[in-house]
């Protein structure tokens, strides 16, 4: 065998090797119908409805429970979709994604709601689709488990004399529909059935039968019924169960319709329609063996149907859709109302329900609709979870995404999304701030709460996540920033985005997000000023030693002693000077110097008591004041405003080097943006010194 042959072979045994053959032999399981007897007098869940097992396939992943502002609220990990790690996850949906499970969940009891029509509602690239597809993705899956297991069934023509062409030239004809075994039941015996296979099951777990046989199997049940003289024993030997695998690719047990255009529409798309090849064997287009049961509707039984821009739909197409859901039974050109078991949903953007809302002849469509609304994210942490799933380091090569650059782009998206705050002392970024779990002073949970109460049409409106995903590819692709995309990369592209964004509907809408993004790039000058500032003074050693002199000093000011200087040895009065250039850092007034104070020391004494040692880094405030204080006093002697020259030397460039190895270290800088971000800062220093200059002079 060749050298090149080598590596071949051992693929061929690789794949032979995981291949697993017993998993095919389960999923492929054949048996008898007494066989199906008793797997589902051991298992009743495998007869399941489709709401029940759609909402157990989601409980299967686990939940978690949370309380935010006060209320109540699940996690479905099912959601974060587990099947493809995370592909299609969705986050900062928590809230509508609980009432969706609620509505299986009431559907799954029987409770009416599996008689509506879920109507996915919200603006454009907000998410639904990608619901309707984890949905259907996780059917899939759940199919294959044991857990999920369900069954159907096919006509097996055997050795028996078929004179009556019952079988037509097929030697075995499977249920068109994926129909549940137990409909071969006659309907006058179920009860009785029923109550046998039911006896010990909790309410929730007893199996509810409701239907009867396709057109197809009922035409065939019937002949072999006449056949054999009415033994249903008889007729049953004919039949051969097997495992059901839902896949929407190979069309079984989920479905998926899209209107196209008025005249081009037909409505055996949903409910199937003749074969013509097949009326010549079986002699009149009106027999169900010429007829394909392959309508979206008819596949799609025991699982799922979406509905694509649902209230596009030809009006022709409604009344199917209605009888489908409140009747649960759809109309076959040419044959009786056929019986369906199978979830639908449908979604649609605002402007198209609206038209639903003023259109009288579409009032029965609303009646039996169950509107859930998703809306866009306002979590700023959530939304900066979207973007870091398409742009994290293991999606994007070659280039380096700054710090926060992902983070000032959602910052701007979620801001277009709320509504201006009617408290006159709150803006629109410290609403962004408490809607994200920030703590700010005078605002409780119960303020919160009254804020999301006001915002009626907060995440209905704003810019979409896909303007984002489209104009931070831009940047990722472009030949500005040297291997590194900054947030003002970003924030340029969204910028120049706007003038010709097909979403915006006024000039005064335009230049209200222009002025947000204004509003994004001071936070991100907050932000990053905070960070250098941090940088430069990270010194832990000459923070420990600022601590333990405020502390000397306080403490000597609080029992009114004093403190000795460790130079001269002589006892002086406390550092008032030191002190109070500490507390001011944090806006300690004067006023409330001394309340300050007392708490720190209570602080430190309360500690004590614990067997605690005190460390500034247990204090944010004071950690953060003792920062700022260092960064003061540090900064003239790195010369940091120096940067924007062209000059610098020795000494300042290796303390400057010293910062952005810190930025690289702690805060995810490259060497491009940590240089980019020094100079940045430095400007804003600059700046501050001109300023401070002219107001002296």
């Amino acid at each position: 065998m060749s050298e090149q042959g080598k590596p071949v072979n051992g693929l061929m045994q690789m794949i032979a090797s995981l291949n697993d053959v017993k998993s095919y032999q389960e999923l492929h399981w054949e048996g008898s119908y007494q066989d199906y007897l008793n797997i589902v007098s051991k298992n009743p869940k495998v007869a399941d409805t489709a709401f029940k097992r759609i909402y157990d396939m989601i409980l299967s992943y686990g939940f978690e429970e949370y309380t935010e502002y006060k209320k109540k609220i699940v996690h479905y990990k099912f959601f974060e979709d587990p099947i493809e790690n995370g592909k299609d996850a969705l986050y900062g949906l928590d809230l509508p994604l609980m009432k969706l499970v609620n509505a299986f969940r009431s559907a799954a009891m029987r409770y009416g709601t599996e008689k509506r029509i879920l109507l996915l509602h919200g603006p454009v690239g907000g998410a639904k689709s990608t619901i309707a597809r984890l949905l259907k993705k996780g059917l899939e899956a759940y199919s294959k488990r044991p857990d999920g297991a369900l069954y159907t069934y096919s006509w097996v023509k055997g050795n028996f004399d078929d004179r009556n062409m019952i079988f037509g030239s097929s030697a075995e004809i499977p249920c068109p529909m994926h129909e549940e075994p137990l409909h071969l039941i006659p309907i006058e015996l179920r009860d009785k059935i029923l109550a046998e296979l039911n006896k010990g099951l909790q309410p929730e777990q007893r199996i509810i039968l409701q239907g009867d046989l396709c057109p197809s199997c009922r035409y065939i049940y019937r002949e072999l019924s006449k056949l054999y003289d009415g033994d249903w024993s008889k007729v049953i030997e004919h039949i051969k169960v097997r495992r059901m695998i839902l896949s929407e690719k190979d069309r079984v047990g989920i479905g998926t319709f899209q209107p196209k255009d008025e005249k081009n529409q037909d409505s055996t798309e949903l409910t199937g329609d003749i074969n013509y090849r097949k009326i010549a064997e079986y002699g009149s287009d009106s027999d169900p063996r010429a007829f394909n049961f392959d309508g979206e509707f008819n596949i799609a039984n025991r699982g799922l149907i979406e509905f694509i821009e649902v209230l596009k739909l030809d009006v022709a197409f409604l009344y199917d859709l209605l009888g489908a859901s409140q009747e649960h039974k759809v109309k076959p050109k040419k044959f009786a109302q056929t019986d369906i078991d199978e979830v639908i949903i449908g979604h649609t953007n605002e402007a198209e329900y609206n038209k639903l809302l003023s259109n009288e002849y579409m009032e029965a469509l609303r009646d039996r609709t169950v509107k859930i609304d998703i809306p866009y994210i306002t979590k700023l942490s959530e939304e900066v979870k979207v973007y870091q799933k398409d742009y994290g380091p293991n999606r994007v090569s070659g280039k380096h995404i700054a710090p926060h650059t992902i983070e000032m782009a959602a910052m701007w998206a979620i801001l277009t999304r709320l509504e201006e705050p009617k408290k006159a002392n709150l803006t629109l970024m410290q609403k962004l701030k408490l809607y994200d779990g920030k703590s700010l002073p005078g605002f409780t949970e119960d303020n919160v709460k009254e804020l999301r109460k006001e915002g009626k049409r907060e995440g209905l409106e704003g810019i979409s996540p896909r303007y984002i995903q489209d104009k931070i590819s831009n940047a990722l692709v472009s030949d500005v920033g040297g291997g590194c995309v900054n947030p003002f990369m970003v924030i340029n592209e969204l910028e120049s985005g706007l003038r010709h964004h097909s979403m915006i509907k006024s000039d005064e809408q335009r230049k209200k997000f222009l002025e947000m993004l204004t509003v994004v790039k001071e936070e991100y000058e907050d932000i990053v000023k905070n960070e250098v500032q941090r940088a430069i003074s990270a010194d832990e050693e000459a923070i420990s030693r600022l601590c333990s002199n405020y502390i000397d000093n306080l403490k000597a000011y609080t029992q009114r002693e004093k403190v000795k200087n460790p130079y001269t040895g002589q006892n002086e009065e406390p550092d008032e000077r030191l002190m109070r250039s500490i507390e001011e850092k944090i806006d300690i007034p004067e006023s409330r110097k001394d309340d300050f104070r007392r708490e720190i020391m209570n602080y430190i004494g309360a500690l004590s008591l614990e067997g605690k040692k005190f460390s500034y880094r247990t204090n944010e405030r004071l950690h953060k004041a003792l920062e700022l204080k260092l960064f003061e006093d540090q900064k003239d002697s790195i010369k940091l405003t120096s940067l924007v020259s062209s000059v610098i030397d020795k000494d300042t460039q290796e303390k400057i080097d010293v910062v952005k190895s810190r930025l690289i270290k702690n805060y995810g800088y490259c060497e491009t943006c940590s240089t980019d971000v020094l100079n940045f800062v430095a400007s804003i220093f600059a700046r501050g010194d001109i300023r401070e200059k002219r107001s002296q002079n």
